[in-house]
């Protein structure tokens, strides 16, 4: 098995970025979910408010998130969110643990992708494991994998959302996506994960898995 691909989103509910390198730590992917999106009600996500997909979300060379090339905390960078999340929701910066749905990184595999049938960027992975057989991921419950210098805890499956849904290039929405992955998947896809020791990960980097200390 090896590191297929590896994904970062630095605003929360935007979409991501590719990297061939990356540093995992207790805070999953450096760089990840720095920038929020909010309203009066609180978190803003594209579940609801799916044109915020429609919207790239990256690091520059100083670590600072960028919207669609613009910094954050920019006028052009709010104006943009502002159109598809609504004239009042604002931008701010989150380094806490709850800027997580579940666990800091999502592990996904080229066998569970190949099932799903559709774009893996519907699943929003952190890391894509190449090399691995079908729905075998559903095995991997309490398992751990080496990835470069990173050991990584595998705790549970990921219950999907309406954000499978929306087409990560067309922003259309298709409520049968998430049918389909309830009726054959029981709604979960990819592994939610957290490193149990940090290190560097790089595309094509070989992986061991176990079921005990690595």
């Amino acid at each position: 098995m090896h590191v297929e691909a590896l994904w970062r989103y630095p605003v929360k509910s935007l979409a991501g970025e590719p990297l061939s390198t990356a540093t995992i730590g207790a805070a999953g992917i450096a760089g990840d979910r720095l920038v929020r999106v909010c309203g009066p009600e609180g978190l803003r996500c594209a579940r609801r408010h799916y044109r915020l997909l429609g919207l790239r979300g990256t690091l520059d060379a100083n670590g600072c998130a960028r919207i669609n090339g613009y910094p954050w905390d920019s006028p052009d960078a709010l104006a943009l969110v502002r159109e598809a999340a609504g004239a009042d929701a604002w931008l701010e910066a989150c380094e806490t643990p709850d800027r997580f749905d579940v666990l800091p990184l999502l592990v996904a595999t080229d066998g569970a992708v190949a099932a799903f049938g559709r774009d893996v960027r519907r699943l929003r992975p952190n890391v894509v494991i190449g090399g691995v057989d079908g729905l075998t991921e559903r095995e991997w419950v309490d398992g751990q994998l080496r990835i470069g210098d990173a050991i990584v805890r595998l705790d549970s499956l990921r219950s999907r959302c309406h954000m499978i849904t929306i087409d990560p290039d067309t922003l259309r929405v298709n409520p049968d996506v998430l049918r389909d992955v309830v009726r054959r998947f029981d709604n979960r896809l990819c592994l939610n994960a957290e490193a149990i020791r940090a290190g560097s990960v790089r595309v094509g980097d070989l992986i061991c898995f176990g079921n005990a200390d690595l």
